[in-house]
């Protein structure tokens, strides 16, 4: 497969024809669909979506595992000219209503179980529900179809939602053009081909996890989408469907090194790519140890362009820290102060591969969205990463640091304020403070110091009704009097000090 340099981006759908109709495109649980099927179904499910949803541009949130319905609903959505809005299934309803009253969602699709925690007031007046299972036995019957889009590819097409240093999760705008030119690079650099299987792991609410699905079908493969429990469960699925490709995150991978692999499992497999946190130089010996004929991609990403950079796999053991160098459509600089290109500074992404900014947030859209560098060839709108970063002299890349307090574990993106604001909404603290803290298996472990009348027990039990899973601390602290800085603030500096 090659790109050409004027690769032109199209509407998104126009991915359902990248495949041939006898191929199978979805491998789905006790069902497999071609790619004839999946044309039909998605022409089917636009022509379904229009008629509920006549307004163009206005937003569709699905919220529920993976399936047939959030599977295909990205296209579906993007033919009958809407946006579709995924939400991770790991949310509970607080984070649920504010992601669909923020985006003023006008349908969600859901399964019954999180439609049950659906509380008064978390859904926008004018939106309407559908139960999963429901909309399939619908669809079964619906005889409606929809032809291929003739959107501009520089329309909205999905809002994702991804936490901030601080405050709410905020919805990154992605165009037509985004989602496909992400999915066309990724397919070229990886040598994606149309007898690859990837195994879709990561959820299809995080760009990384949807670019499984439309990277795989540009290059006219198949996707086997799997929620696991285990990884164990991953290793069989990976026998099962002869996996030729697994994408995951370092806590995910320390899991499956950690686990004996069948040969069924390990000879298919072709590539294998991170991101959501940097390999360890211990997890790429261990990898090479498992899957010697696998190619490893080590990448790093921001969600406001994307993906960044990848490491050519012929480098990993030579400089197995390294970020690698800008991937197909993306321009990558690292920049001083001054503005001006430097060897170490922080990494600017240019390029078609940047959002449109921050739903409804000029605000944040500004701190972070800024006019170019000088030295751009796109100019334009850049993303200002808040990563400090180091070029060498042979043009690879460094993470140096973190300008922001952004917790990164077990491959998410957490915000320490949103943890705060529901640490002190149960009332048993008057003060919260929440920062991340290395730890080799999660990339960051929780910590929570509080101050006030509740015990930690107490807390911890009040946030495991109120939040995910993986936004759980690992450790809280009750303390008498926090400690404060020059300005009078917080000292959070000194409180992470103490917990390393």
């Amino acid at each position: 497969m090659s790109i050409a340099p004027n690769s032109v981006p199209q509407p998104l759908d126009h991915l359902a024809d990248c495949g041939a109709d006898g191929d199978a495109a979805l491998i789905l649980r006790g069902q497999t669909l071609s790619w004839k099927d999946l044309r039909t179904r998605i022409a089917r499910m636009a022509a379904w979506l229009a008629e509920q949803v006549p307004e163009t541009g206005a937003r569709v949130a699905t919220w529920a595992a993976k399936g047939e319905l959030t599977c295909l609903m990205p296209l579906a959505a993007a033919r009958a000219g809407l946006v579709h809005v995924p939400v991770n299934p790991l949310l509970k309803h607080a984070q649920v209503r504010h992601i669909l009253q923020d985006c003023s969602a006008s349908l969600l699709v859901a399964n019954s179980g999180r439609l049950g925690s659906v509380e008064q007031g978390d859904l926008p007046a004018a939106c309407k529900v559908v139960e999963e299972k429901e909309l399939c036995a619908v669809l079964d019957g619906f005889h409606g179809v929809m032809g291929i889009s003739s959107a501009d590819p520089e329309d909205l097409c999905a809002i994702l939602y991804t936490s901030g240093s601080t405050g709410r999760p905020k919805g990154v705008m992605l165009s037509h053009a985004n989602l496909w030119l992400g999915a066309v690079s990724v397919a070229h650099y990886l040598g994606l081909r149309s007898d690859d299987v990837t195994l879709a792991v990561l959820p299809l609410s995080f760009d990384y996890g949807q670019n499984q699905l439309l990277s795989t079908w540009f290059a006219g493969g198949r996707v086997a989408p799997l929620d696991y429990l285990t990884p164990r469960d991953v290793i069989k699925a990976c026998a099962r469907h002869g996996v030729t490709t697994l994408a995951a995150v370092p806590p995910l991978w320390v899991q499956l090194t950690e686990q004996e692999w069948t040969a069924e499992a390990v000879a298919p497999m072709r590539r294998m790519t991170n991101s959501g946190g940097a390999l360890t130089t211990d997890l790429v010996r261990d990898l090479r140890r498992i899957f010697p004929a696998a190619r490893l991609f080590p990448m790093y990403g921001l969600t406001e362009a994307f993906r960044s950079t990848y490491l050519d796999p012929d480098l990993v053991d030579s400089h197995p820290t390294s970020m690698g160098t800008a991937i197909p459509f993306a321009e990558i600089l690292v920049v001083d102060d001054k503005g001006q290109v430097a060897n170490e500074g922080e990494l600017v992404h240019c390029g078609p591969l940047v959002a449109e900014g921050y739903w409804q947030d000029p605000e944040r859209t500004a701190v972070r969205f800024k006019p170019a560098p000088v030295a751009s060839r796109y100019g334009g709108t850049a993303v200002w990463s808040g990563d400090t970063v180091r070029r060498e002299e042979d043009g690879l890349l460094y993470f140096v640091g973190r300008d922001d307090a952004m917790i990164k574990s077990a491959g998410n993106r957490i915000s320490p304020q949103e943890i705060e604001d529901v640490a002190l909404a149960t009332g048993l603290a008057d003060e919260a403070v929440a920062f991340g803290i290395a730890d080799d298996r999660l990339g960051h472990a929780i910590h929570l110091v509080m101050r006030g009348s509740g015990d930690e027990d107490a807390m911890r039990k009040a946030l495991r009704s109120e939040l995910p899973n993986f936004m759980q601390p690992a450790i809280i602290r009750r303390v008498d009097v926090m400690p404060l800085n020059a300005n009078g603030k917080i000292d959070r500096a000194r409180l992470k000090e103490e917990a390393e």
